[in-house]
């Protein structure tokens, strides 16, 4: 699976999803910011839950958002519904090079993946590389079902929200 999403800004913003082997899923994408901007939009809270939950995924929004972003912190992402019930995503960050890369685990199932993101300078814009690793094939295939499947839209909502910095 090798895919470009064009997401509505022409070639130079598009995302790239890549499926690689049978335990490892790639999506790339060029933001037309720093890479200390986009890394603060992935490392603070207030800021990443407002580009995070995709906008096709109606009625569900991020009830609780606690992220201590640093080598050996920790993170607990709880989502809603509407209802009483809530589903939590949670895990801990096993390297973070501030504006370069963050690694981090996640616990909430036997299946979770390790995944990793860089941020990469070009010249005033920023290509990050998402990176995760699937315990198994099935694993990856549930992912690619669920989570995964939203990951284009919510980069594109990514580059909605580093539009409106104004950086």
């Amino acid at each position: 699976m090798n895919r470009q999403v064009n997401s509505g800004g022409g070639a130079q913003t598009s995302t790239s999803v890549e499926r690689k082997g049978d335990r490892e899923l790639i999506v790339t994408r060029t933001f037309d910011a720093p890479p200390s901007t986009v890394y603060r939009a992935w490392s603070q809270p207030e800021l990443f839950r407002r580009w995070w939950v995709p906008k096709s995924a109606p009625g569900i929004s991020l009830v609780s958002c606690e992220m201590d972003v640093r080598t050996g912190g920790k993170y607990r992402l709880e989502f809603g519904a509407g209802g009483s019930d809530t589903m939590a995503f949670y895990g801990r960050y096993l390297e973070v090079v501030p504006n370069e890369r963050i690694v981090w685990t996640n616990d909430e199932g036997e299946e979770g993946a390790i995944t990793t993101v860089t941020f990469e300078d070009q010249g005033g814009r920023t290509l990050v590389v998402f990176h995760e690793v699937y315990p198994s094939k099935e694993a990856l295939e549930e992912a690619l079902q669920g989570s995964a499947a939203a990951l284009a839209e919510q980069l594109e909502q990514l580059d909605e929200l580093i539009s409106s910095m104004g950086e």
